[in-house]
């Protein structure tokens, strides 16, 4: 079993609760930690969110956080590395590193533009063919992002 440490979901502000179950199955699939930084759009015990995510739940390391600057705050020395529309740096120009932390917004908004612009350096984007195309659903971009961290670290090892 590869012992490096998981990399780390972030979810800032989710509004969907299948969008937020869907990506607790990915963590436990991937056996990364998935953070939920508040305001939910919903709540921990809504039926959709534990429907997404299966019986995986058990699987999950989740943690909920009041505010961005708790889980920063909490994890001084780690890596974020933020997810938007509103840079043209690749998701694939990234060197990812076991530990590392994958931040991505609301559904509706994205992340706050005043986040943004303070971790200018560690903003990313999945850049998408059709400019007709705003985004991509947020657990497709998830799962996107943390298979290529993954895939960057040769990890999961079976």
């Amino acid at each position: 079993m590869n012992n490096a440490p998981p990399f780390h979901v972030v979810l800032v502000e989710p509004e969907i609760p299948p969008n937020t179950g869907a990506i607790a199955r990915l963590c436990a699939a991937t056996r990364s930690h998935l953070h939920l930084v508040e305001p939910l759009g919903f709540r921990l015990d809504d039926r959709q969110l534990a429907r997404a995510g299966v019986d995986y739940w058990p699987e999950v390391t989740l943690r909920s956080w009041p505010s961005w600057t708790a889980l920063t705050d909490a994890h001084p020395a780690a890596t974020f590395y933020l997810l938007t529309t509103k840079t043209r740096r690749s998701y694939v120009t990234a060197s990812f590193q076991p530990g590392d932390f994958l931040v991505f917004g609301r559904e509706t908004k994205g992340l706050p533009e005043s986040l943004l612009a303070a971790h200018a350096e560690r903003c990313l984007t999945i850049p998408i063919a059709n400019e007709r195309v705003r985004s991509l659903n947020l657990a497709t971009a998830a799962a996107v992002v943390l298979f290529e961290a993954l895939r960057q670290t040769a990890q999961p090892e079976r």
